[in-house]
């Protein structure tokens, strides 16, 4: 048996039924990392031994939860204490916590075998996870091209075999997109049903923590232990169904509503040509397909692009070398330090965004750039709420595109943007959406988008789950059983 193919769903199964042992399942991902991650690199850092021993520890019975004794990998994004969170920046190279996240702690209850901290485009600002500064992450469907980001390493490493599941971070695109590039499934809850305390700021009216898993099953299952109310983040809170799995597959009479506006221009004939292979399959279901419109969403890629730089120069204001990370020597005066500090601990995109935001926040500029983007964003959150007056769940392409080649857009800011053209508007409105394998397009994944009504992810996990079956894409397979 290839221990490497198991599911979480089907790997818990097992290990309550005592066929295998969490410290064999963990071995055996343990081994694929040390086979692949070094052309992959997926990981920033890999806990070989302490995962080793804290699976010989861990006894699975029928009273285990769910994710007990499943290895999972972690987006270095997140503080866990004593572990390197690094951000993927030199200028928190050395950093390691003193607590962990709200959400990882919840896991660590749950029992999952902590594998490590996946790699990521550089305090999660990028769209192929280039922007590291410990050096890109391979797609393992190609490896000449990108995974997607910013939570390309956790995204990539499911893909490859290296963890069962990962915990990554969404705030415009950054779950979804990686998992459309990498064949494996993304999902962004609803803001606020997973709580941000320990997850290191980007945009926090954007960031949400999320799963990338094999399939929806999966996603359901990280999803029911990463969500609850923490009085630690005040914006976080109960979700009002809880969180189910998705047993119901039954798309009879569903109304899905396909998002032309997405679909306007610049989708790769590939792409477009999956997309509609799945909604024929969703038709022939029984869903009701219909075209439904999101009139402001043209304008969703400027206004993320004035909302989150413009959060991002607040949050990131608390890097001054001062009380911790990287402090620059040789400065003659504290504003010196200041100055020479930032330009050396942060690479090229998180300094242009921190510009791009104080620009927007500056006086004069205030009105005519973030007010009107906050206009734009209760225009799209408006949209959204009339298209789901006729439709349950809306429908789009993840991505314009399939993984592109290392370097191709890394001299082309504005492209790389375009990446998230599908998937910005999401986080705009926080609803919960998941993007899930729709196929191939000249060899590489493409994804399926789906959006869901606030708090609704049970009918988005249900009906994913439906889709999943239809399509049945296998996301794993080519790389853990076609190379050594």
């Amino acid at each position: 048996m290839n221990l490497l193919r198991l599911t979480a769903v089907e790997a818990g199964k097992m290990m309550r039924a005592g066929e295998i042992t969490p410290a064999e399942l963990t071995a055996a991902f343990l081994d694929q990392i040390e086979r692949h991650d070094g052309e992959i690199a997926a990981f920033l850092h890999i806990r070989k031994e302490e995962a080793a021993e804290e699976a010989a520890r861990t006894f699975v019975d029928g009273d285990s939860p769910g994710l007990a004794g499943i290895p999972t990998a972690i987006k270095d994004v997140l503080c866990v204490e004593g572990q390197p969170t690094t951000c993927a920046s030199r200028y928190l190279e050395n950093y390691m916590p003193i607590y962990t996240a709200t959400c990882v702690r919840q896991l660590q209850e749950a029992g999952i075998i902590n594998l490590g901290k996946t790699n990521m485009d550089e305090f999660a600002m990028g769209s192929s996870t280039e922007n590291s500064a410990f050096g890109p992450t391979r797609n393992p469907w190609d490896v000449t091209r990108v995974p997607g980001g910013s939570s390309g390493g956790s995204a990539a490493a499911v893909a490859a075999g290296e963890a069962v599941w990962a915990v990554g971070s969404d705030t415009g695109g950054s779950i979804r997109q990686p998992a459309a590039f990498c064949g494996v499934v993304g999902l962004k809850p609803t803001y606020g049903c997973v709580s941000r305390y320990g997850l290191v700021a980007f945009a926090s009216s954007f960031d949400q923590v999320g799963p990338i898993t094999r399939d929806v099953a999966d996603a359901a299952l990280a999803l029911r232990y990463l969500t609850g109310k923490d009085p630690l983040d005040s914006t976080s809170l109960e979700h009002p169904e809880g969180i189910r799995a998705p047993e119901d597959s039954d798309l009879t009479g569903l109304r899905v509503g396909v998002v032309s506006d997405l679909l306007a221009g610049g989708v790769d004939p590939g792409v477009c040509s999956s997309f509609d292979a799945v909604m024929e399959k969703l038709e022939s279901a029984g869903a009701r397909v219909g075209e439904a419109r999101l009139p402001h969403a043209e304008y969703a890629l400027p206004a993320y692009y004035i909302l989150a730089p413009a959060e991002a120069s607040a949050n990131l204001a608390r890097y001054d070398g001062v009380r911790y990370g990287h402090r620059a020597a040789g400065a003659g005066d504290i504003t010196g330090m200041y100055e020479q500090t930032r330009r050396e601990g942060f690479g090229e995109e998180v300094q242009r965004r921190i510009m791009l935001g104080t620009y927007a926040l500056s006086s004069g500029y205030y009105d005519a750039y973030y007010g009107q983007a906050q206009k734009v964003r209760t225009l799209i959150v408006e949209d959204f709420t009339r298209a789901f007056g006729h439709y349950d769940l809306l429908v789009s392409p993840t991505t314009p595109t399939t993984a592109f080649r290392l370097g191709e857009k890394t001299g082309d800011p504005l492209t790389m943007y375009m990446s998230d053209i599908c998937t910005i508007p999401v986080n705009l409105a926080g609803l919960p959406a998941i993007s899930i394998p729709s196929g191939l397009a000249d060899g590489l994944p493409a994804g399926f988008q789906m959006i869901a009504p606030a708090f609704r992810e049970n009918l988005l996990l249900r009906a994913a789950r439906a889709a999943e079956e239809l399509i049945g894409f296998d996301s794993v397979s080519p790389f853990i059983e076609g190379r050594d």
